[in-house]
């Protein structure tokens, strides 16, 4: 094995993307749409899964229900550790635009889902930990004399029994789990903007305010002014403090709004598009068709067709 294989992933500057991918992670896995599925995806399979954000350099399945005992033991290991996190982020580059599957040094496979809207990567499904083959004494010999090498400190033994313990998939079977999983991955990232926009019972109380208020008044030409002197607060004080609980700014909530008020719009046929952009508050059907397809990652031709 290669001595970069050491190697952790270096720290790069957080781009605005990453923090908005960690954001909307955040938002998706306290629904309980996620946490539904995570439920029963574990329950019927035995495997970890999890949603992460891009960009993420942690072990997405560390603590996950259902995690191998034999990549517990691993993690706890300098070297396990660090080439986990190097195929996580190869998983990241390679799974841009489809689910993607890795194989590790002891051959154990992971996989990550993108959960894309539109053409905007959000946030990846992770699941795996399993063998698509029976574990054999063979490859079992390699790994140790690889982490001996490593110079890494692991009680065989008990990392023998865990990795003979270890699921074992017929390939077929886990890439019909993993279709399951792109599905579910296409259903998250539909609901991630009505999730964006939901009321959160931690938010502070200007901030709740503030959203009743968006509510109530989205169709109108609302500015950031309005909605600070709507709650008593200073412009500045209210951007930072909706910003910080949100995730999100003052203007692009009102926008998600504003989208989510033009999806229900959407499905009466008898509606003209134009008629529903300035129902909803957009200035014009281009500002309409910009925000919607950057939102949703479809036009509101396109959406209207597929509801």
């Amino acid at each position: 094995m290669p001595t970069k294989a050491l190697e952790l992933p270096k720290a790069v500057e957080t781009k605005p993307e990453a923090e908005e991918s960690r954001q909307a992670v955040e938002r998706l896995t306290e629904s309980a749409l996620f946490q539904d599925y995570q439920r029963a995806f574990t329950r019927a399979t035995g495997l970890p899964l999890a949603i992460r954000p891009v960009q993420s350099f942690e072990n997405a399945l560390a603590g996950a229900k259902g995690e191998n005992p034999f990549c517990v033991i691993m993690a706890r290991t300098n070297a396990g550790c660090a080439n986990c996190l190097r195929m996580q982020a190869q998983l990241e580059q390679e799974a841009g635009l489809e689910p993607k599957s890795l194989h590790c040094f002891a051959g154990l496979c992971d996989t990550a889902v993108p959960v894309r809207v539109g053409d905007k990567l959000i946030a990846f499904l992770q699941t795996g930990q399993i063998l698509l083959h029976q574990p054999n004494k063979e490859e079992f010999s390699r790994t140790t004399q690889q982490l001996l090498k490593w110079g890494s400190e692991v009680n065989l033994k008990l990392l023998e029994e865990a990795y003979f313990q270890t699921k074992v998939f017929d390939r077929v079977q886990y890439e019909a789990m993993i279709t399951l999983l792109s599905t579910f991955a296409e259903h998250l990232a539909t609901i991630s903007n009505s999730i964006a926009v939901e009321e959160n019972e931690a938010d502070p109380v200007l901030v709740s305010n503030a959203k009743k208020y968006i509510q109530e008044r989205y169709h109108e030409q609302l500015s950031l002014d309005d909605a600070a002197r709507a709650v008593n607060a200073s412009t500045r004080h209210f951007c930072k403090l909706f910003k910080e609980a949100t995730g999100i700014t003052f203007t692009d909530y009102l926008s998600r709004v504003r989208v989510e008020k033009a999806k229900h719009l959407l499905q009466n046929p008898h509606l003209r598009v134009s008629e529903i952009a300035f129902e909803t508050g957009f200035e014009s059907i281009s500002q309409f068709n910009r925000s919607f397809k950057r939102i949703t990652g479809q036009s509101p031709t396109e959406f209207r067709k597929m509801s």
